[in-house]
């Protein structure tokens, strides 16, 4: 047996401890700070009723009441973003304990808002919603992590990406320091933030830029300018001022429209690229190994200059322009033409830098989408890296499990396909595993072509294109039945199979929803179809009649089976699999264990 070289567990457990120390003594202190400056607010007060009314006491003595209560507002800010900090800490390895212990789901991000319309297998497999995959691995703090993570889920990659991000998840896997401080930086960027509009607003075409608009507006500043010192110093009257600021007055309505759209649009945009500042530096300052966390480093600097320093400029222009609102600069502000001028500054840093935010956030979304997986490869020392094989198909699983079990009800089972195996026709009574089996076998081809370690003692499979119907549903709105649902889905599936992969099917209860004499003709077809073009699969039944279609297959197809047996009055599972047809069945006993009478 190997022996691990850490212990998530323990690691998470003292620094929750720690954590938790830090933030009970932060609340006490902030508690008495509060206090304290109150009474030192009080004395103040109490002091400048004295000075009021008692002429021998000064208004000197008002400093040290007034100094002590500033030095104490400074240091309990400073105390407050402290105890922020330990609460963050605090919640951050709260939930990584949670997602040991089994009591994640509900808590964390579903991903709901990021499932593809019509897609083959996400439903099916638990890839997003309540308890999902998503939920479990999902740690990101910006939508372009987790729009990141939610595409690698949905769309398997190529043989040299996975074995790219299977490096980088790696090298990142032991760096909790580097997951500890990405989670306590820009708390609220997942609200904040959407990629597309982001890239929208940086790529958009220059609205005021222009030479002679430009050159304008110079003139006008400059002639604003002298007229201004002329008068300061007495020497020319103040009607010339006035006369300039006519003319901009009427400049402004000139280019007023195009000046909202370059200053006006850009107050939301930055507000968006500011969260991710924290993030950038964090990111900017690891000194990365692996060939992709050092391309993506590399991606996020222009020139040598990294994007962080680049936002932080835009931030600066912003503050500026912002001065003009303040009512004593205002006149000031409009005389200058300061919004125009830094209207201009502000398409100038679109043009310079616009194409590479996409760049930015593409980069920053995969990092987080790493860290993601190298948090799930952390706290999952027993599982390991597939290797994905490029001959012919094979799907071989020693030790698989489901990751979303937890670990003490994860039950595993080994599974062998290939192309002389291509067909597992799975029987069993109810609640005996069938279903679960089924998921195991697809998630875990979904964590292997994220580039992620999958639950099992090994496994090697060929990059599949996956298809599966475990869930269909019948639907009112498109008047459909859960049949005809089903029926779509077939075909969906079959059509895969004249893509450039081979195709790996996981069908439930194949055709249930008619009767046995069609069922049998219709599922033999399929199966016969999809085996025809070279996919390989499982397909479970309660029907037994259709495990007799194994001799049907030439020798591909084999049946395997799911059992219970009977501890005093209920029924246990051992959620194994077994060679063969099941021989009995467990449903007239659940019937009566809920007292149907049968």
């Amino acid at each position: 047996m190997i022996e691990l070289s850490w212990n998530p567990r323990k690691t998470y457990a003292d620094r929750l401890h720690r954590a938790q120390i830090s933030l009970a003594l932060l609340n006490r202190r902030d508690g008495v700070l509060a206090n304290v400056r109150f009474v030192v607010f009080m004395a103040g007060v109490a002091l400048g009723a004295l000075v009021w009314l008692a002429e021998s006491i000064t208004g000197h003595w008002l400093i040290v009441p007034i100094v002590a209560f500033m030095a104490l507002a400074v240091y309990h800010e400073r105390v407050i973003q402290r105890r922020d900090r330990a609460k963050a800490i605090t919640a951050f390895y709260d939930r990584a304990m949670a997602r040991l212990d089994g009591r994640w789901p509900g808590t964390g991000n579903k991903g709901d808002h990021l499932v593809p319309a019509d897609h083959l297998y996400a439903d099916d497999l638990d890839l997003f919603g309540h308890g999902s995959l998503f939920e479990l691995l999902c740690t990101t703090r910006t939508r372009s992590g987790e729009e990141t993570l939610a595409k690698w889920l949905c769309r398997p990659a190529n043989a040299e990406e996975i074995a790219a991000r299977q490096e980088a998840v790696t090298e990142l896997r032991s760096n909790l320091d580097l997951r500890e401080r990405l989670a306590l930086v820009g708390g609220e960027v997942r609200a904040g933030v959407f990629p597309d509009d982001l890239v929208a607003w940086a790529t958009r075409s220059p609205s005021l830029s222009s030479p002679v608009v430009h050159g304008i507006a110079l003139s006008l500043s400059l002639a604003a300018i002298a007229a201004l010192v002329g008068w300061l110093l007495a020497s020319t009257s103040l009607l010339w001022l006035a006369l300039v600021a006519l003319v901009e007055l009427g400049f402004l309505r000139w280019v007023q429209a195009r000046l909202r759209e370059a200053t006006g649009a850009a107050d939301e945009p930055m507000r968006e690229l500011d969260v991710l500042v924290p993030a950038l530096q964090l990111l900017e300052e690891q000194p990365f190994e692996s060939d992709r966390l050092a391309t993506l480093k590399l991606a996020l600097s222009v020139e040598g200059k990294p994007a962080s320093r680049r936002i932080a400029h835009l931030r600066r222009l912003l503050l500026w322009l912002d001065a003009r609102r303040n009512q004593f600069f205002a006149p000031l502000a409009f005389v200058l033409l300061w919004d125009v001028h830094f209207g201009f500054a502000i398409e100038r840093w679109r043009k310079i830098n616009g194409e590479h935010v996409r760049q930015w956030l593409d980069a920053i979304g995969e990092m987080e989408a790493l860290c993601a997986l190298s948090a799930y490869a952390y706290e999952h020392p027993d599982d390991t890296f597939p290797e994905i094989v490029a001959d012919e198909a094979i799907y071989e699983g020693v030790g698989l499990g489901h990751p979303l079990l937890p670990e003490k009800e994860c039950m595993r089972n080994d599974v062998r396909l290939d192309t002389d195996s291509a067909l597992l026709i799975v029987s069993g009574s109810n609640m005996s595993g069938k279903s679960t089996l089924l998921r195991t076998v697809g998630i875990n081809a979904v964590l292997a072509y994220c580039g992620g370690p999958v639950c099992a003692t090994s496994l090697h499979l060929t990059r599949f294109a996956l298809g599966a119907s475990l869930s269909t549903h019948d639907s009112i709105q498109e008047g459909t039945s859960r049949f005809y649902a089903e029926i779509k889905r077939l075909h969906h599936v079959m059509e895969l199979t004249s893509g450039d992969l081979p195709v790996l099917f996981l069908l439930d209860e194949i055709l249930h929803g008619t009767n046995s004499h069609d069922r049998r003709i219709g599922a033999v077809a399929v199966l016969k179809g999809l085996l025809s073009q070279g996919a390989l699969g499982l397909v479970t039944t309660h029907d037994l009649a259709l495990t007799e279609v194994e001799a049907m297959f030439d020798g591909r197809a084999a049946n395997v089976h799911f059992i219970d047996h009977l501890e005093g009055d209920r029924l246990a599972f051992d959620y194994q699999m077994h060679e063969g047809v099941v021989q009995r069945s467990n449903a007239l006993a659940l019937m009566r264990a809920v007292g149907l009478q049968v």
